[in-house]
């Protein structure tokens, strides 16, 4: 079983189930997902990781507890991440590191669409000199703005310009999987596009396939 932490408060299960069900229908995977306590916001700023982090440990935990065999963060700022290896013998998967080494292995030069601000340290630390481009959708505050035919045209328009130069483009947001952003621009722009959900369900998968060999 992949144990799922989402990283915001919300009491609808289907919310909170979302990302896991993703990746149980791609890859068949049982999954079980958790969600932590009081941050309805999620994370949005170096404060709101902060306070974050012992409750994703917490929530990987119970996971663990729960007969996870591994664990995926899907946020891609990997918060928490290297914080649960230290105290979990299981796999312990972040969106953000997932996507980069994806992207990596697709090309070597990664574009990288942002929600709002720069590329997360998770995936620019991995990228490094393959970084070759970084941009948002212009106007777009939250996933919610994607919604609308506005935001969506504004992130269509910045991948447009992430592929003239980039080989790959990572879509540095889990909230892009959310809204189904990858099977959108995988219509329309020219590259291969990676979504981080279903990027960390690939290691996954790979991570559970070898415990069961």
């Amino acid at each position: 079983m992949l144990g799922v932490i989402r990283v915001f408060t919300t009491a609808d299960d289907a919310i909170v189930a979302a990302h896991g069900q993703l990746i149980a229908s791609l890859f068949g995977l049982e999954t079980r997902s958790y969600c932590i306590p009081d941050q309805p916001l999620g994370i949005y700023d170096a404060a709101s990781h902060q306070q974050a982090v012992p409750k994703i440990v917490a929530a990987a935990k119970k996971a663990a507890e729960d007969g996870a065999k591994a664990v995926f963060i899907s946020c891609a700022a990997d918060p928490g991440v290297q914080e649960c290896r230290q105290v979990l013998s299981i796999p312990v998967i972040g969106a953000g590191s997932a996507a980069a080494g994806i992207g990596l292995a697709m090309g070597p030069r990664v574009g990288v669409l942002n929600l709002t601000g720069s590329t997360p340290p998770a995936i620019a630390g991995l990228l490094g000199k393959h970084l070759a481009a970084e941009a948002a959708p212009q106007g777009v505050r939250n996933t919610t703005d994607l919604l609308n035919q506005a935001g969506m045209s504004a992130a269509i328009e910045a991948a447009n310009i992430l592929a003239r130069s980039a080989d790959v483009i990572v879509l540095a947001c889990t909230g892009y999987s959310t809204i189904g952003l990858a099977k959108v621009l995988r219509s329309i722009v020219g590259v291969p596009i990676v979504d981080a959900v279903e990027a960390g369900g690939t290691v996954a998968f790979y991570c559970l396939a070898r415990r069961m060999a």
